[in-house]
């Protein structure tokens, strides 16, 4: 099986189901599989061949879903594209994966007429949308008049499915390349994981070129014959009211979103009961933040799906029977996936509270880097995937993610890891957004800088801030510095960009006394 048989599955199996509703519209799994053929009979008589990349610059919509699948059906290869990108790094995935066709939401249009002429690979544009463009076919023209028989392409479940690029927040981003049979082997793993039915309604609100979504939660559900109830923007009390409308079922958001919800003034107005599981991710949530959601929301059916996109995602999981006890915990292997603690040298932490860096094996995880045989070759070791995340074991054997292991702080030797420190600010009851970095210090190497969001109408100083910690962090662990923000800057997935915030400070610590 491959990801666009899928939908073709579900029209013959459930065909009058809901499948997809976005806004006003409505979509059986009849009416979806007719309009991901025309996509894909569309891109077939332009020339797009297996194995050929087809990028995806597209908000989260009905017309999303509906070209993803077209795609992979062809036997062509996804790439999904961060719709908050500036044009010129769109245009360097674009060039990056060697994309022969671009579909494109109408907002994008200025963007790729302007670079039009340096996309030599291109030969096929799509816009998505209600626009009608000179040079680029229309969607909604496609799937009005367009072919909606089945091409019938038998696609090997070992070719290439997507190309998911990574937020690129320390260079370059990199395109993992996914398989058909890695993603239908995380189908089945989701499945067991929170128990997915073909009775849930899936609410996407996370980007859908994000992997977490797309993977774990679109594809799952489409497997399941399940139904997608699709959102554009983000906005917390319309995805409340969406909730409550739709009956949804399955949710899954960046622990940033969850804030957002949490301080929607009227929360408890809204009626959340059909949720059966929270999922989050992308991010660490601090255990505060964890434990407030669980007393907000009512309900301790919270997921934390601790992974990364070179796995597909894949990781560790922490189960909602171990929200509450090991709160702010990344969790313990899943099935189809083994995890372990490394140190520097690859061997196996199996001790207790030593900090090591986490690293992945199984059947869901990425290919390869697109193009970048260094990379792979760094990042791939023995068949193990090296996250590039620091977390320590504890007795039972749950894994907690403390630092990127390029953001861990060194200070007079000692080593400090951020999310101890940010788990220990969260409980401050003025801070409701806190990062930690690392600064330069001329005699220590590097100082702990806090950097935090307040809640409404709540002060705090740096005094205050080292008396509140005093108790809980070792001295050398509580920042030197305080800056208080509007708001941290996130990318799309959530996680803050702490490199932004290194840069912006850098020369903060020249001022303190040795």
């Amino acid at each position: 099986m491959h990801l666009g048989g899928l939908v073709a599955r579900n029209k013959r199996t459930v065909p009058d189901k809901d499948a997809i509703i976005y806004q006003d519209k409505r979509y059986t799994w009849a009416e979806v599989d007719d309009r991901v053929n025309t996509v894909a009979n569309a891109l077939l008589k332009a020339g797009v061949r297996q194995g050929d990349k087809v990028a995806m610059w597209m908000f989260n919509s009905d017309l999303f879903v509906i070209s993803f699948y077209g795609i992979v059906k062809t036997g062509a290869v996804a790439v999904p594209v961060n719709f908050r990108l500036a044009p010129p790094e769109a245009e360097y995935i674009f060039d990056n994966c060697d994309a022969v066709a671009l579909i494109f939401d109408d907002c994008f249009e200025p963007a790729v007429k302007e670079m039009k002429g340096r996309l030599a690979k291109i030969g096929y544009f799509m816009s998505a949308g209600t626009g009608r463009f000179d040079g680029h076919d229309s969607l909604e023209e496609t799937m009005a008049t367009g072919n909606s028989s089945d091409p019938n392409i038998e696609v090997d479940e070992h070719s290439e499915s997507e190309i998911i690029y990574t937020s690129g927040t320390t260079g370059r981003p990199k395109g993992a390349v996914l398989v058909h049979h890695s993603q239908m082997a995380l189908t089945t793993t989701v499945c067991s994981l929170y128990a997915l039915n073909p009775n849930d309604r899936i609410l996407h609100v996370a980007p859908l070129f994000h992997s977490a979504e797309l993977n774990l939660y679109l594809n799952p559900g489409t497997y399941m014959g399940a139904t997608h109830v699709i959102m554009k923007d983000f906005v917390p009390n319309q995805v409340l009211a969406t909730v409550e409308k739709e009956k949804v079922t399955q949710f899954f958001g960046a622990p940033i979103m969850y804030l957002a919800l949490m301080s929607v003034p009227n929360f408890d107005e809204y009626d959340l009961s059909s949720v059966r599981f929270f999922g989050y991710g992308a991010a660490p949530m601090a255990a505060e933040s964890v434990k407030k959601a669980i007393s907000k929301f009512k309900t301790s059916n919270f997921f934390c799906l601790c992974g990364l996109t070179e796995g597909g995602p894949g990781g560790i999981a922490l189960y909602p029977k171990d929200q509450i006890r090991k709160a702010g915990a990344g969790g313990k292997y899943i099935v189809n996936m083994e995890t372990r603690l490394v140190d520097d040298q690859d061997n196996t932490i199996t001790k207790p509270g030593l900090v090591g860096e986490l690293v992945i094996k199984g059947e869901t995880t990425m290919r390869e880097y697109y193009k970048n045989p260094q990379a792979t070759a760094d990042t791939i070791r023995n068949g193990w995937v090296h996250s590039g995340d620091l977390g320590v074991m504890d007795e039972e054997g749950y894994i907690t993610l403390v630092d990127r292991k390029k953001d861990m702080i060194i200070t007079g030797g000692e080593n400090v890891y951020s999310k101890e420190v940010e788990d220990a600010l969260f409980e401050h009851p003025s801070i409701s957004m806190a990062v930690v970095i690392g600064v330069p210090h001329p005699a220590w190497g590097e100082t702990v800088m806090a950097v935090v969001a307040l809640a409404p109408e709540k002060q705090l100083s740096l005094e205050e801030l080292r008396g509140f910690l005093k108790t809980r962090l070792a001295d050398y662990k509580i920042p030197r510095l305080l800056e208080v923000v509007e708001a941290l800057p996130v990318n799309v997935s959530g996680k803050v960009m702490k490199y932004q915030l290194r840069d912006q400070f850098k020369d903060r610590a020249a001022r303190l006394a040795t």
